[in-house]
């Protein structure tokens, strides 16, 4: 018979059971995990916008754009029988500046792709006539806001004053570029025609079974 206290101050303490979680060890901040947030105090009477930026690190080089997986499809049927035209358009894609600007005349990608300024030029004329690229002046092409775009801020005119908010540079909003294109009047007519909304990319069969894309 036991005669100590009664308030179990006297009983056998039974170890404390291991806790089941387990601390994750500390990952070192990559381009995938390091957070983004921070804190900015705003003067009174002043409002703030928050967007994501137009930009990865996750991509080889870090610059990207934004593709339309049926032009791409389309393309691909398009110019079977005349691949260069798709090496072309694979260059010109991975050349834009943010608002699918490529500056570049036919010499540069003639010395690029190793191939002749005339054979350059035809594949050039293709595009143009497809609507997929437009040129604007002398050395400045544009490809089209709907079939490709890389976003980002687009540099400012040489017209703007360094320093105002024009200055800076527009953030690049496709859907900005295509009314801009609907509404130009010096637009070409192939081009405005597959920026307009609810363009479609048709496709015909030829006599011999083999697909043929005409936009």
């Amino acid at each position: 018979m036991n005669s100590g206290p009664f308030d179990g101050s006297a009983a056998p303490q039974l170890p404390a059971a291991p806790s089941r979680r387990r601390r994750r060890p500390k990952v070192p901040p990559t381009a995938y995990n390091r957070s983004s947030g921070s804190t900015i105090e705003l003067p009174a009477n002043h409002a703030a916008q928050v967007f994501p930026v137009g930009s990865s690190t996750g991509f080889i080089g870090e610059a990207f754009s934004m593709d339309s997986l049926e032009f791409m499809r389309w393309a691909a049927v398009r110019y079977d029988d005349d691949r260069f035209i798709l090496v072309l358009l694979f260059t010109l894609m991975g050349s834009q500046k943010p608002g699918g600007l490529i500056k570049v005349t036919h010499e540069d990608v003639a010395e690029a792709l190793g191939y002749s300024r005339s054979h350059i030029s035809r594949a050039f004329n293709v595009l143009e006539a497809d609507g997929a690229l437009r040129k604007l002046q002398r050395g400045i092409y544009q490809l089209n806001p709907a079939a490709s775009l890389r976003g980002g801020l687009r540099e400012p005119n040489k017209d703007e004053k360094k320093g105002s908010k024009a200055g800076t540079g527009d953030r690049v909003e496709q859907l900005d570029l295509l009314r801009e294109i609907m509404e130009d009047p010096d637009a070409p007519e192939a081009f405005r025609a597959l920026a307009a909304p609810g363009a479609k990319l048709e496709v015909r069969k030829e006599p011999d079974g083999k697909g043929k894309a005409t936009s």
